[in-house]
């Protein structure tokens, strides 16, 4: 039976991946698929890896051993939006004759390509007036205009400030999803995975630990290296458990059933995120002001988290708990 975009077939394989740089094995035995009509994005913490994985799928670097298979054209795009001292428009249209689209097609290509993102109106202008945002707009739409079936991102939104990331990630999710096309991105913080992706790929020190919907990985993640990545940054030993919790979890309440005391309080837009210290652990929360403060004596609710034996949990310790992995 011959297979059609629709039928979600395989466009990429990895099998078994290792990727060495110079003495050291950065990438370790990861092996990953990714379908026509996915947007997976790719996560983990500052050196897991990440840029590795990508150039090595996107044949930037060779691995040292394993097997890729690519399925039809497949185009990254690198962390740097780097751009030649062109206008907009001709920096597109040179990565379509690069790719030998004929003449004649490539200026609408490239306007069509920098329309879907929200930067037509740049399309003149020099690429060096630019702000950051603008640039990786552009460089989005440069990736976009060949057409890929296999488009891979290194981290698009890094480097830029909360509002101009926001509108970007937002104009993006439409953008990067095609039923034809599969889409990894590297991105930088859980924030972005939660608003791009179907699937989530969790990276770390090199080794491939966690895969599965956002949603699924968040509520039931499978090992307490994954769950404290994707920060659940309370503990508390529980008999031959470790319950495990983020922050909604953990309720301020005068009638709780936990006691415990405020060691830390720390200011937020909206609230007060408190270290709380209990007999048998820690927990945290975030609280409405006014907020307990430290030393203070205060009771709680637990309601949900996640559950590990004592001894998987013993050795892992706490995320930052910002909330922002690096990439």
């Amino acid at each position: 039976m011959n297979e059609t975009p629709s039928d979600h077939r395989v466009l990429l394989r990895g099998e078994h991946v290792t990727v060495r740089r110079g003495d050291r094995e950065v990438v370790r035995d990861v092996s990953l698929e990714l379908r026509a009509g996915e947007l997976v994005a790719l996560l983990g913490p500052n050196g897991a890896g990440k840029s590795t994985l990508l150039d090595a799928l996107g044949g930037i670097v060779e691995p040292e051993c394993g097997r890729i298979e690519r399925h039809g054209r497949a185009t990254i795009a690198l962390q740097a939006p780097d751009l030649a001292r062109r206008s907009v428009l001709v920096n597109v249209t040179l990565a379509l004759a690069w790719w030998g689209v004929p003449a004649p097609a490539r200026a609408a290509r490239a306007r069509e390509a920098l329309r879907t993102m929200g930067a037509e109106h740049l399309a003149e202008r020099p690429a060096a007036t630019l702000s950051g945002g603008e640039r990786r707009r552009v460089h989005i739409a440069r990736a976009i205009a060949v057409r890929p079936d296999i488009l891979m991102l290194d981290e698009p939104f890094a480097g830029l400030d909360a509002e101009v990331r926001a509108s970007l990630l937002e104009d993006a999710v439409s953008v990067l999803r095609s039923d034809t096309r599969a889409t990894l991105v590297v991105v930088h913080d859980r924030a972005e995975a939660w608003a791009l992706a179907d699937r989530l790929i969790i990276l770390i020190d090199g080794e491939l630990v966690a895969a599965g919907p956002p949603r699924e990985l968040l509520e039931r993640p499978p090992s307490p290296v994954v769950a404290r990545f994707l920060g659940f940054d309370g503990s508390l030993q529980e008999g031959d458990e470790i319950l495990l919790t983020r922050p909604p979890h953990v309720r301020l309440d005068a009638d709780g059933p936990v006691r415990a005391q405020v060691t830390r309080a720390v200011p937020l837009e909206d609230g007060v995120r408190l270290e709380l210290e209990l007999q048998h652990g820690r927990l945290y929360t975030v609280a409405p002001l006014p907020a307990p403060r430290p030393g203070e004596v205060v009771r709680l609710r637990v309601d949900g988290g996640v559950r590990f034996p004592a001894a998987t949990a013993s050795d892992v310790g706490a995320s930052s708990g910002d909330g922002r992995p690096g990439g």
